[in-house]
C-alpha cells in the first residue's frame, strides 16, 4: 500500500478555484484542470519503494505480476489499464470522441506505416487502445453528451430564427435519422461563410431572454471559443446536468464536451482523442466522421448500485471498475482484497487506510493510495472514498 504522489495538469479550460478548494489550498493564478492518479507515461504517479520515490509505470513494468496480478497481465499486458482523475472544468472543453479498440489498432498501425511521428500535432492515434470513460459529479456538473434526436435538434435550430439554418433543420426532419445526423454533422464541420456569426448573434439574444439552461450553456460555449465552428456541432449534442453522485459513461464514438464542474473521472489508459471543434488542435473531419457513432443510443445518467458493501457505477467495459464507499464514524472497517490493482481516492472527510505489514495512512480529500494485487486494504473513518480497479477483478479470500 503506497500513498501516491500525484500530478496536477494545468490546461486552459481548468478552474482556478475548484481543484484548489477540493485540495484545501488557496486559488491559483493559472487554471488547474486535472489531478492524475495512475501509471500513464505522460504523468505517472510516484510511489515510495525502499525509501526512493519511483514512477508507478516503472514499478509495474519491473514486476507486473506482483503489482497487477496474473489475470490482469494476461488480459491487458504489463500495464495498469486504467487512469483515475479528478477533473475541474472552469470553461468548456473541446467536443471530442474516442475510437473503439479495432479503430484504434487500425489507425495506430496505419499512421505508423505512414511514418507519422507519435508527437506530430496532426496525428490522430497516439496508441493502439480504446478510451471509454466515466465521470462522476462531485459538484453540480454540466456537459454535452451524445446526439439529441434529429427532430429535437431541428426544433432548436428553428428556435434561433436564423434563416440559413432552415435547410439543416429540414434535412434532420426528413431522415433517415442516422443519415440525416451524419450529413448535418459533416456540413457543420465546414460551415458556409457567415453562418457561424449569425448563430452566435442569435444565441446571445436567446440566452439574454431565456432561462433555459441549455441555451445559456450554448451561449457560454460560443463566448469561450469565439469564431470556432465547433459550436455548430455542439448544438447537435444533448445538454446534461449531473447532481453530485450522478455519473455518465461515454463509450466509443460518442461525441461529448464537459462544460463546468468538478468530478471523478476514470478511463482506459489511452491518449486517443479525435476532436470535433472548440479547440486550437488538429481536427481531421474525414477520420472523425468514420469514428463518430450516429446511431449510438442516448447517454443515460447513472446512479450507483449497492453491491457487497460498496456503491458500484456500472460500466460495460473491463478496463476499469469504479465504486464508492460512504463511511460514517464508528462503522466497521470496509475491507477489500482483490486479484487486481486498486487505487483508493478520498473525496470527502478524513479516512484511515491500513494494510497488513504496512503503516496506516490518514488521507484527506485529493489524496490517493495504490494497492498492489493480492494485498488487503481496510478503510475506516468518516468520509467518502472512490475505488478504482479493473472490471475483471475478483475478491480474494
Amino acid at each position: 500500500m503506497d500513498l501516491l504522489r500525484t500530478t496536477v495538469q494545468s490546461y486552459e479550460w481548468g478552474s482556478r478555484t475548484l481543484l484548489p478548494e477540493f485540495l484545501g489550498a488557496p486559488p491559483t493564478e493559472s487554471p488547474q484542470a486535472e489531478l492524475w492518479m495512475g501509471a500513464h507515461p505522460a504523468a505517472p504517479s510516484r510511489v515510495s519503494r525502499s525509501g526512493v520515490l519511483r514512477p508507478l509505470d516503472r514499478v509495474v513494468t519491473e514486476d507486473p505480476e506482483r503489482e497487477l496480478g496474473a489475470g490482469t497481465v494476461r488480459r491487458f499486458g504489463a500495464r495498469l489499464p486504467f487512469l483515475l482523475k479528478v477533473l475541474a472544468a472552469g470553461a468548456p472543453l473541446s467536443v471530442q470522441v474516442h475510437p473503439d479498440l479495432a479503430q484504434a489498432q487500425a489507425g495506430f498501425a496505419r499512421e505508423n506505416a505512414l511514418g507519422v511521428p507519435l508527437d506530430a500535432p496532426h496525428r490522430n492515434y497516439r496508441d493502439d487502445q480504446h478510451k471509454p470513460e466515466m465521470i462522476v459529479a462531485l459538484t453540480p456538473f454540466q456537459g454535452l453528451c451524445g446526439f439529441r434526436g434529429p427532430a429535437g435538434t431541428a426544433d432548436l435550430l428553428d428556435s434561433l430564427g436564423v434563416s440559413a439554418l432552415r435547410p439543416y433543420a429540414e434535412r434532420l426532419r426528413v431522415g433517415p435519422e442516422r443519415q440525416a445526423l451524419a450529413e448535418v454533422f459533416r456540413a457543420f464541420l465546414r460551415p458556409p461563410e457567415g453562418l457561424l456569426d449569425a448563430v452566435v448573434r442569435a444565441l446571445g439574444v436567446a440566452a439574454a431572454g431565456s432561462a433555459e439552461a441549455r441555451v445559456v450553456a450554448y451561449d457560454r460555449v460560443a463566448r469561450a471559443h469565439p469564431g470556432d465552428p465547433g459550436l455548430l456541432s455542439a448544438l447537435m449534442l444533448r445538454y446534461v446536468e449531473l447532481s453530485p453522485g450522478e455519473a455518465l459513461f461515454l463509450g466509443a464514438g460518442v461525441p461529448h464536451a464537459y462544460l463546468s464542474g468538478l468530478g471523478v473521472e476514470i478511463m482506459a489508459s489511452s491518449d486517443n482523442v479525435l476532436r470535433c471543434g472548440l479547440t486550437s488542435k488538429h481536427v481531421d473531419a474525414e477520420e472523425l466522421t468514420r469514428v463518430v457513432r450516429f446511431d449510438a443510443p442516448p447517454t443515460r445518467v447513472l446512479t450507483p448500485r449497492q453491491e457487497a458493501g460498496e456503491e458500484v457505477y456500472p460500466a460495460p467495459v473491463d478496463d476499469f471498475r469504479l465504486s464508492r464507499y460512504v463511511l460514517r464514524a464508528g462503522e466497521p472497517r470496509r475491507r477489500a482484497t482483490l486479484d487486481a490493482p486498486q487505487i483508493l481516492l478520498c473525496t470527502a472527510g478524513a479516512l484511515t487506510l491500513s494494510s497488513a505489514g504496512a503503516e496506516s495512512l490518514a488521507v484527506r480529500p485529493g489524496q490517493a493510495v495504490y494497492v498492489s494485487a493480492g494485498a488487503e486494504v481496510a478503510v475506516e473513518g468518516a468520509g467518502t472514498a472512490f475505488r478504482a480497479t479493473t472490471g475483471t477483478a475478483e475478491p480474494l479470500g
